[in-house]
């Protein structure tokens, strides 16, 4: 017997108002279960809303550029009892129902459906879940180094979300620290009337960019940020680049200097481990790794994007700038899951396609260390008792310096330099 359900958004933790960037189907359409309805943007990424299960949509109540949050409705479709209840999680118990006088007219309608949803890191949540953070949440509070234990909940039943653990951070860097007074006191930012002045045009920032621009001051507001700068030769690795690249063109392969730079830098990382770090909650202890997960800034319409590559000590320059590509590509069209995102040992941005000559990249924590890299020019060096010209590549390296002192850190870029000017040292 045929049944009319309504597709409810579900709770995927702190997220509220989620865009939603695409929309898979329309009434009439036959879906099966697990088959995307939608697509939502959130936390740095995408994610699709899968079908419960078979049937028939019946109606669309969304549409690209609407933004919902738990519990909205998402559609109604038209299944079969025997088809759902393997797929569905157990709905909200619906209130009594008056026998009808003529049973066989009454029209059979369930309660509101909200399936559970796998996120970007794997937590699949539920309308009955009882936790009081959700994963994300924690892995939020634990980049933030904040016990959630002296957290309160303000949303239902206490739960922790975002906003509470934020609050929890200005509160306590307003308070005085270590009996020396002070505390970081920041004064509030003007209010201005900007229209007095000129015709003016709002704008609102991208999800992304808001996203970023909260971890961003955080990062450059807690860590002791100090950038060395250097220039590495890249002449012969530049001759050797543009091989490689008529070679594997033909097979849709871009080689592109930053394949060099991820190879390069995980060779300097195992000369100089304390950059393969992260500083644990209690800030008194180094953790190490022995995995190299290399981030890479990606410049996307919406905005700044990090991809992880995973394993970059184990693969080669070919397989690196083929990832690297897919990578980019999936970056750029919102394609991403978050999990592509986690993970990273350190991060490198590079601006050399556009321009500049130098610049202060903020550390992306966890990570203790991230390299800037500006556009290379040919300039005159000088070598055997005359001046020749070479291809150099400015380097920017900003480093945590609570783990990282200069001369570690003039180590690091000079061993980095010596690799790419001759990229024979990649395979020793």
């Amino acid at each position: 017997m045929a049944e009319i359900k309504q597709v409810l958004m579900p709770d995927i933790g702190d997220s509220k108002d989620v865009p939603v960037i695409e929309v898979m189907v329309k009434a009439g359409d036959t879906v099966k279960a697990e088959q995307p309805l939608l697509t939502l943007e959130t936390d740095k990424a995408t994610m699709d809303v899968p079908a419960p299960f078979d049937g028939v949509v019946k109606n669309v109540s969304v549409k690209v550029g609407d933004k919902i949050s738990e519990g909205t409705l998402i559609l109604s479709m038209e299944t079969s009892a025997t088809e759902t209840s393997a797929d569905v999680s157990p709905p909200t118990t619906p209130a009594p129902v008056k026998e009808a006088a003529n049973p066989a007219a009454a029209t059979p309608v369930t309660a509101p459906v909200a399936m559970p949803i796998v996120t970007p890191t794997g937590f699949q949540s539920s309308p009955t879940g009882k936790a009081h953070a959700s994963p994300s949440i924690r892995h939020f509070a634990r980049e933030l180094g904040v016990d959630l234990t002296r957290v309160r909940g303000s949303g239902e039943k206490g739960r922790i979300t975002k906003n509470d653990v934020q609050s929890f951070v200005k509160a306590t860097l307003a308070q005085p620290q270590g009996g020396s007074g002070g505390g970081l006191q920041v004064s509030a930012m003007p209010v201005v009337d900007f229209s007095r002045y000129g015709v003016i045009e709002t704008k609102p920032l991208s999800r992304i960019k808001k996203l970023s621009g909260a971890n961003l001051h955080r990062n450059w507001v807690s860590i002791p940020h100090i950038t060395q700068h250097d220039e590495a030769d890249i002449t012969e690795m530049e001759v050797f680049r543009k091989e490689l690249g008529e070679e594997y063109s033909k097979q849709g392969i871009k080689i592109t200097p930053l394949a060099f730079l991820l190879k390069a830098v995980v060779t300097a990382m195992q000369q100089h481990p304390d950059f393969n770090s992260s500083l644990d909650a209690s800030g008194e202890n180094l953790v190490l790794k022995k995995y190299f997960h290399i981030g890479v800034a990606v410049d996307t319409p919406d905005g700044l994007m990090v991809p992880v590559l995973r394993d970059v000590d184990q693969k080669g320059i070919v397989q690196l700038a083929k990832e690297l590509g897919e990578i980019s590509a999936k970056a750029r069209e919102k394609k991403l899951p978050a999990t592509a995102m986690q993970g990273g040992c350190f991060t490198i941005s590079s601006l050399g396609g556009i321009g500049g000559t130098a610049f202060t990249p903020i550390i992306n924590a966890p990570e203790v260390a991230i390299l800037g890299v500006s556009k290379a020019s040919i300039k005159p060096v000088f070598q055997e008792d005359k001046f020749v010209p070479r291809l150099m590549l400015p380097l920017s390296l900003s480093y945590d310096h609570r783990v990282i002192d200069g001369a570690e850190a003039v180590r690091f870029t000079s061993y980095l330099g010596k690799v790419l000017s001759d990229v024979r040292r990649l395979v020793l």
